[in-house]
């Protein structure tokens, strides 16, 4: 997951966590555990960490190379070091906002690593919208996989319409709602951490039920 230090511990946080221990605690009581890698951004390098693309004005575009730090640093690690299931299955990746965007291409680029993502209040806007040519294009992965994605209603129509875009394009590629697709429009939801800890919690059985029935 990214902005690793906003999941955990509001004394590391930018503005309030997302409650993750509590949210995994309750999913594990209902059988759903996870290993949560949180990996904190780089503060003014953020923006290049997470974004694939070059916006003309915001800048950006290093996401590949954090991406593969992810893909053939990280996860190699923690695979040898906890009980993980390292199969694209069982290997998921998660953020909000910028956070959210590198999220959703990571799924699309590399769907032999990643077989689920989520992705709250993705900033989709980012070097106009390149994500979604990104999501139109990408093939469907060999097994299927998941994908939950949000937007808060108070985050302005911009954002909703985009995100509306994207659920529109992965519907007509033919993800099937509540199986492979799971689409949350939050009607008092902002642009902030305590919306994405709320949102996220719900979707953990989603996320984390291997593709089976809700």
């Amino acid at each position: 997951m990214q902005d690793g230090q906003n999941l955990f511990d509001p004394a590391t946080s930018f503005a309030g966590d997302w409650g993750l221990k509590t949210a995994l605690a309750w999913a594990s009581r209902r059988g759903l555990e996870a290993i949560v890698v949180g990996i904190p951004n780089m503060g003014v390098a953020r923006i290049d960490e997470y974004t694939p693309f070059m916006d003309p004005k915001a800048g950006g575009g290093n996401g590949d190379r954090y991406l593969d730090y992810l893909i053939n640093t990280v996860k190699p690690l923690v695979d040898a070091r906890f009980r993980t299931l390292s199969d694209r299955a069982h290997t998921g990746i998660a953020g909000s906002s910028l956070g959210g965007l590198i999220s959703l291409y990571a799924y699309f680029r590399y769907p032999s690593v990643f077989g689920f993502a989520a992705a709250l209040s993705p900033a989709l806007w980012f070097a106009n919208a390149s994500i979604l040519d990104v999501a139109e294009q990408a093939p469907r992965a060999p097994g299927g996989g998941r994908v939950y994605f949000d937007v808060g209603l108070r985050e302005g129509d911009a954002h909703v319409l985009l995100a509306r875009r994207l659920r529109d394009i992965l519907l007509a590629k033919g993800y099937e709602p509540g199986r492979e697709l799971r689409w949350v429009e939050d009607e008092e939801g902002r642009h902030h951490e305590s919306a994405w800890g709320k949102r996220f919690r719900k979707a953990l059985p989603f996320l984390l039920r291997n593709g089976g029935p809700r």
